[in-house]
């Protein structure tokens, strides 16, 4: 079967397509004939060596995907094969098929899209899992994003929104103002052009409840030192290259919290627990509750585009690759 192969972790532009055996599902695991993958800021970490985990080589990228499901391994209950599905893993979704486990698989609803659904479990599972989880976010409170108008970030934008929460976005350009706004931004900072603290304390006069960061670096120390009494400070990820070092008198003076989000940890550890965010997620998708954006869609073979893409910054929400 074709596939994208990583043979070295020297990034995008040394991925290749090639022919690979079928895998095979063991137990508690599926396997999908893939439709739809999307491609994350994580995927290029990974294929470029810069992620925390390294897969042997080769190995097929991709962690996140949805199709039909063809075979299901001895202990699987929930599935069956021509169910439509979404899933996530570690490795794989580069491929016209590939495996999952059971508890990282989930249901589509009628009528979603199979580029949609491909672009939820990871987007959309981690913003949920850090504003309902972690930070038990509640109405009216002031969320501050940056990276709003990456695949993460703009899904946190969109169920911040749905969660009621006054959202504010920041973004790096100002040509990703619109499409924040759009996704229920209240108001934008551009970090690259303004005073981002002056520009915080102006729209909120005494701090932000719930920081969102997935940029780390400089901008993560100046909405640390932007937090209101009792917020939550979510590191998310470090998109800029820089995992800051905050001076730990800034918690201790205003009591707030800061929550680490690592929901791919977090799902191996209470599976059952993500099966249910996963559903619920689907559901919220299906009803137009959350309304994920894709950038663009492009083939199997443009992976490696695709990802440098990512790396570049220009893209908004996810591209996704279509496979069949």
């Amino acid at each position: 079967m074709k596939a994208i192969l990583c043979t070295s972790f020297t990034g995008p532009g040394d991925l290749r397509l090639g022919e690979i055996d079928e895998p095979k599902p063991a137990g508690d695991e599926i396997l999908i004939d893939v439709h739809a993958a999307s491609v994350s800021f994580m995927d290029q970490l990974v294929v470029s060596g810069l992620y925390q985990m390294r897969p042997p080589t080769p190995f097929v990228p991709g962690t996140e995907a949805s199709g039909v499901v063809v075979a299901v391994g001895d202990e699987v209950t929930g599935f069956a094969p021509g169910d439509r599905v979404a899933c996530s893993a570690w490795t794989g979704g580069y491929a016209e098929r590939m495996i999952a486990k059971d508890s990282k698989c989930v249901r589509l609803p009628e009528g979603v899209a199979f580029e949609a659904a491909a672009t939820v479990l990871h987007n959309y599972g981690t913003a949920y899992y850090a504003l309902v989880e972690r930070a038990r976010a509640q109405r009216g409170e002031t969320l501050f994003v940056t990276g709003a108008a990456g695949g993460v970030g703009l899904a946190a934008v969109d169920l911040g929104r749905h969660l009621g929460l006054r959202v504010v976005a920041g973004v790096g350009s100002d040509d990703k103002a619109a499409l924040v706004q759009s996704y229920g931004a209240s108001e934008v900072v551009n970090y690259r052009s303004e005073d981002l603290r002056g520009r915080i304390k102006a729209i909120t006069a005494d701090g932000i409840d719930i920081g969102f960061g997935t940029v780390g670096g400089a901008i993560f120390e100046q909405m640390a030192r932007s937090m209101k009494w009792g917020g939550r400070l979510m590191p998310i990820g470090f998109t800029s290259g820089e995992i800051p070092q905050l001076p730990m008198n800034l918690p201790l003076l205003k009591n707030y919290s800061i929550l680490g989000v690592f929901v791919g940890a977090w799902a191996e550890k209470f599976p059952a627990d993500a099966a249910r965010m996963n559903a619920t997620l689907m559901q919220l998708l299906a009803g137009g509750k959350i309304r994920p954006h894709i950038d663009r869609v492009l083939p199997l073979e443009e992976a490696g585009e695709a990802m440098r893409a990512v790396a570049n910054r220009t893209v908004q929400g996810r591209i996704v690759l279509k496979i069949r």
